[in-house]
Parts: C-alpha cells; sequence; structure tokens
C-alpha cells in the first residue's frame, strides 16, 4: 500500500481545499453556460440581438414615442392640414412628404404619419408572431415529448395527423377561412372585430405551426429514451412523469430555442404577406403588409413610402435569422467551445 504523504508535502492548493470544501482543479461548465459564452463570442449573433432587442422596445414603447413625437398612427394630417397633399392625393413635399413635422413622409392618399404607422405596425406583427410563437412552442413540446416517450400507436396516429396537417395550405387556408369568419361571426354591415383578426391568425398560425416542432422532439426524444440515465431512473421506480419532467424536458430546450427564434421571422412574413393580399389585419390597425400593398399602388409616383416598411421586414427578419442561426451554433455541442 502507498504511505499517506507527509504532511509538509502536501500542496498549498490541497490544504486550501482541504479547509474550504471546494474541489481543486478547472471547475466543469453546464451546456448553458457553454452555449451563452459560445454565443457571445459571435459578433454576428450579438448584432442581431441587438437589433432584436431595440425593435422589441420600439414597438413596446411606440406609445411613449409617437406622444413624444406627436404625431397619431391613425390621424389623416395630409386630409386635415392644407398644403400636404396635391389634389390627386400625393404628398407635395419631396421624398414622400419628408419634414420636420414628418420625419418619414406621410401616406398618400390619407396622409397618415408613415413613422407613426411603423411603430405600430411592429407592435401588430410581433403580437402576431409571439402569440402564435408561444401556442406552438407549449403545443409541440406536449405532444412531441409525450408521442416521443410513449411510442406505439400514439406514435402511429401522431404521424398520421402530422402527414396530414402537414398537406394543408397554410397560405391558402387562411385566405379561404377569413370571408368565412366574417360571414359566420360577423353580422351583415358590420366590420370583423379586430380581437377576432388577431385571434384568427393566430390560431391558424399554431393549429400548422406545432407540427414541425413535435416532429423535431419526437425524434429527440425516441433516441434518448434508451439512454443509460433513462434505463437508471425506470429501475430505481421513478414515475413517468418524473422521467418526462425531470430528465427528458430538460435535455430537449436546445431544438425548441433554435425553432422559436427561426419560427418568428417565418411568421412575421406570412402575416404580412396576409396583409398585403387584403386578408390580414383591416384597417385602422396600422400593418406593415397594409403598408407595402398600398406602397405597391403609388410606386411610380411616390416610391418613398414603399422603401420604409419594405427596408424594416427586411432588417427585423433578417436580424432575426441571424439570431437564429447563432442560437443553433451556440447550442451545437461541435461548435461551442
Amino acid at each position: 500500500m502507498t504511505a499517506r504523504r507527509p504532511e509538509r508535502f502536501r500542496s498549498a492548493a490541497a490544504m486550501a481545499e482541504e479547509h474550504s470544501g471546494r474541489p481543486s482543479g478547472p471547475v466543469s461548465r453546464g451546456p448553458f453556460v457553454t452555449a451563452v459564452r459560445a454565443f457571445r463570442r459571435d459578433r454576428t449573433g450579438m448584432a442581431a440581438l441587438a437589433v432584436v432587442l431595440l425593435c422589441a422596445v420600439l414597438a413596446l414603447a411606440a406609445p411613449l414615442i409617437t406622444a413624444l413625437y406627436g404625431k397619431d398612427a391613425t390621424e389623416h394630417y395630409g386630409q386635415n392640414t392644407p398644403g400636404l397633399l396635391s389634389p390627386e392625393g400625393l404628398p407635395v413635399l419631396p421624398g414622400g412628404g419628408i419634414s420636420a413635422d414628418h420625419w418619414f413622409g406621410i401616406e398618400p392618399g390619407l396622409g397618415r404619419d408613415v413613422l407613426a404607422q411603423l411603430l405600430y405596425g411592429m407592435r401588430t406583427s410581433l403580437l402576431v408572431a409571439l402569440a402564435s410563437v408561444a401556442v406552438i412552442a407549449v403545443v409541440g413540446i406536449a405532444l412531441g415529448v409525450t408521442v416521443g416517450y410513449l411510442s406505439g400507436i400514439a406514435d402511429r396516429a401522431f404521424t398520421f395527423v402530422c402527414n396530414v396537417l402537414l398537406a394543408f395550405p397554410t397560405l391558402l387556408l387562411l385566405l379561404a377561412l377569413g370571408p368565412v369568419v366574417e360571414t359566420r361571426f360577423v353580422d351583415p354591415g358590420e366590420n370583423e372585430p379586430v380581437w377576432m383578426q388577431f385571434t384568427v391568425l393566430i390560431s391558424v398560425f399554431a393549429a400548422f405551426g406545432w407540427v414541425p416542432l413535435a416532429m423535431v422532439l419526437r425524434t429527440a426524444v425516441r433516441s434518448l429514451r434508451e439512454r443509460e440515465f433513462i434505463e437508471a431512473a425506470r429501475a430505481l421506480g421513478a414515475s413517468r412523469r418524473h422521467i418526462v419532467f425531470r430528465e427528458l424536458l430538460p435535455n430537449v430546450w436546445a431544438p425548441v430555442l433554435v425553432h422559436i427564434t427561426l419560427a418568428v421571422p417565418g411568421i412575421i412574413t406570412a402575416e404580412a404577406a396576409l396583409s398585403f393580399l387584403g386578408v390580414g389585419i383591416d384597417e385602422p390597425v396600422p400593418d406593415w403588409g397594409r403598408m407595402i400593398s398600398r406602397g405597391s399602388e403609388v410606386f411610380y409616383d411616390d416610391p418613398t413610402y414603399m422603401v420604409f416598411p419594405g427596408v424594416a421586414i427586411l432588417v427585423f427578419v433578417l436580424a432575426f435569422n441571424l439570431l437564429g442561426d447563432a442560437v443553433r451554433d451556440a447550442l451545437d455541442p461541435r461548435t461551442a467551445r
């Protein structure tokens, strides 16, 4: 047997460890800390996160900003103030009516302030996207983890339902569903309530958007349920509830986070496309898609009005896509160091 080293040969680190009760050597980092450090080293991801946070702050503070700016998103300044619009309804001043009073110009025809519309349009897009993603995350996690763990008949039924939902063209369904909801739930001569418009959009996006997330989680859980730590939990008599919530869910948060960051820009562009086609959010609620639709009608006479919402959507969606790519790379153990 190896004799114990004399006290005088023990290192200071070992003695400090003994007195402090803390182990010596490098401290192991958890996966979350590792992912955060990898993300912070990604300059593109950090820049994208800054843009996303800026857009979120502008959207949340839209009422305060417009109040300080002194403009309202729904007031017809061009019609109420003489000299802003020509008899044809076009801005008189160059650059789409840009001036000290209207920093981004005014809307052709009605003369609404473009900056105020952009800020409130950002709120509309974020509200629809974030609410849809929240429902998608809850439904996708619940079904994906449950079906992946149970397998058998539940897995076959789940696969069939997912294939059926994936066969539906979401955009065409929304185009057809809008008039149906309006004729069924709205009295003739009345406008569809704003809350109903948001509810229909969020419901349809969520009804079809949970499928990809649930399928990814199903595959991940099926590979995890045969791992040693799951077998050990079963051998110790752990319940299914414990295995799902304490063993499986903590190991699938990475694909959920990546899916959410990549799903938000897709929903934003889809909502803008629907409003462009006339079946999204109706007047008087500001919306980027409807602004682009109006800008396409007067593009040759006033191209500036289409530039602002187009650039806003481009920057917003690009930032979210770059953020999603950076999150995916940071959560990849092959790239996170």
